[in-house]
């Protein structure tokens, strides 16, 4: 059985390509920072303003376009 210090140091903590793009993108548009989820078909975005996140809505297309996301849905919520 491993240890707990060999599954740990052999485990990749870096970011998916897609979510760096995905807040540098709401970063450079908006100056706002977001926190992801990750879950198996989906992307819970949590942003800090309604108004934000109805604009992040209704630019979902050109989001996943501009940062290739293809088969992940996009879930925006206010926290």
């Amino acid at each position: 059985m491993d240890s707990l210090n060999d599954i740990l140091t052999n485990k990749n903590f870096d970011e998916p390509a897609d979510i760096t793009s995905l807040k540098k993108y709401v970063y450079d548009n908006f100056q706002a920072t977001i926190n992801i989820v990750i879950r198996e078909h989906d992307y819970i975005i949590t942003v800090q303003s309604a108004a934000l996140a109805n604009t992040l809505r209704l630019r979902a297309p050109e989001i996943k376009r501009r940062c290739q996301i293809t088969d992940t849905r996009l879930v925006f919520r206010i926290g």
